[in-house]
């Protein structure tokens, strides 16, 4: 069976997943666990990237990953590649680590966002490492449910903003929420040609992608952008009319080029504000 083709687009929502060569662990202990998180610190600094939930398993790991600049190839190459080489250095080896490329499965976030925050903290329970995902301490799921320190690469936000407005009680639904599932049935049922998971609607959307025929003679986005208007001028000084300003917004990421976690940055704006105010746009049409 052919593999299914990237798809990468400003905001785009992924469950990935990366499984050691062999079957092999990738963490020998937990000073390599350490030294993953380190890594993707890096990257998702780097690559702008928002982390929604993770978790290191022994020979392989979990990451919900939101990326506003549309790089999610781009970023894996930097995680997995650093990532082996200070394993190999650490480990006095040669040789790959992971095994073939990574798996990136495309979620849609208004419909399974949460189902796949939970599918990704309740792997060691899945595994029968442990009865309850708080006893494994290298997922999100502690931290989300304010049983540990919240790393700035992590955004713990988003979930609990689904479940409430005030965070305790919305840390206590979490935990409900997740324990619900606990035996339930695998999300992947709804998996539609090997690499989405949304509605019927959503995977529509994208056929073009998965079929490879989308943009193959678009110009370069390098060649595009060539002579676009700064921020600044393209917004001048309607970024205090609302309405002007949301349209405003949709022409500079989908006229201009601009990624949304720029526009979110020139105007002090949540990047999920951005992500949320083009949306509607894209309804209203």
């Amino acid at each position: 069976m052919a593999r299914p083709l990237r798809i990468e687009y400003d905001g785009a929502l992924y469950h990935v997943t990366s499984r050691g060569n062999e079957q092999k662990p990738i963490f020998r202990d937990d000073a390599d666990r350490r030294l993953f998180l380190d890594t993707l610190a890096q990257v998702a600094e780097r690559f702008h990237w928002l982390c929604h939930a993770y978790c290191l398993m022994n020979n392989h790991y979990h990451l919900l990953i939101e990326t506003p600049d549309g790089n999610l190839s781009k970023g894996m190459r930097q995680l997995n590649g650093v990532y082996t080489q200070a394993f190999n250095r650490r480990h006095r080896r040669t040789g790959h680590l992971f095994q073939g490329r990574f798996n990136a499965i495309l979620v849609q976030k208004d419909s399974h966002f949460l189902e796949v925050c939970r599918y990704v903290v309740l792997n060691p329970v899945r595994a029968k490492s442990v009865k309850h995902p708080e006893q494994w301490r290298w997922s999100s799921y502690r931290a989300t449910l304010g049983q540990a320190p919240v790393p700035e690469w992590l955004k713990t936000d988003e979930i609990l903003s689904h479940l409430g407005s005030k965070r305790s009680l919305a840390q206590e639904k979490y935990r409900q929420y997740v324990r619900e599932a606990i035996g339930a049935p695998t999300i992947w049922e709804d998996l539609r040609a090997q690499s989405i998971l949304g509605t019927e609607a959503f995977a529509d959307a994208l056929t073009d992608h998965v079929t490879g025929r989308s943009t193959v003679k678009e110009i370069p986005k390098e060649q595009r952008l060539l002579g676009r208007p700064t921020l600044k001028k393209l917004f001048g000084q309607s970024e205090r009319q609302k309405a002007k300003r949301d349209q405003l917004i949709a022409n500079a990421v989908y006229q201009h080029g601009y990624s949304q976690i720029e526009v979110a940055q020139h105007l002090d704006l949540h990047y999920s504000t951005i992500s949320r105010l083009i949306k509607n746009n894209k309804q209203q049409k």
